[in-house]
């Protein structure tokens, strides 16, 4: 039973930072490359970012780059993605993917996805 959990979402001024926490079960998470995706009211889900099985290579929608940062810790199963600097643009539902030995860089990539948390961005 694969098992992806999101937390740490919740609300936070403009300007502020967040921590999401995705833990992993049922998988080898070694052989699993992790990406966050975000989906807004009324919009498609889109890409934010991504991480290798291996932990060696990240990408970032043009949209995050130099305010997240993803990364992961294979002692606790666990893919983090750090948001700094955060506008109301990045108000959605974030979810993570996982899909083994690939990375997932786009919405359709992932075999596993988690039931995601909301961020909420004030003004």
């Amino acid at each position: 039973q694969v098992q992806l959990v999101e937390s740490g979402g919740g609300l936070v001024q403009a300007g502020g930072s967040l921590r999401l926490s995705c833990a992993a079960s049922g998988l080898t998470f070694s052989s699993y490359g992790m990406g966050w995706f975000r989906q807004a009211p009324g919009k498609e889900r889109e890409f934010v970012a991504a991480i290798s099985w291996s932990g060696d290579t990240t990408y970032y929608a043009d949209s995050v780059k130099g305010r997240f940062t993803i990364s992961r810790d294979s002692a606790v199963n666990t893919v983090y993605l750090q948001m700094n600097s955060l506008k109301p643009e990045d108000t959605a539902v974030y979810s993570c993917g996982a899909v083994l030995y690939r990375i997932p860089i786009a919405t359709t990539s992932p075999r596993y996805w988690g039931q995601g948390t909301q961020v909420t961005v004030s003004s």
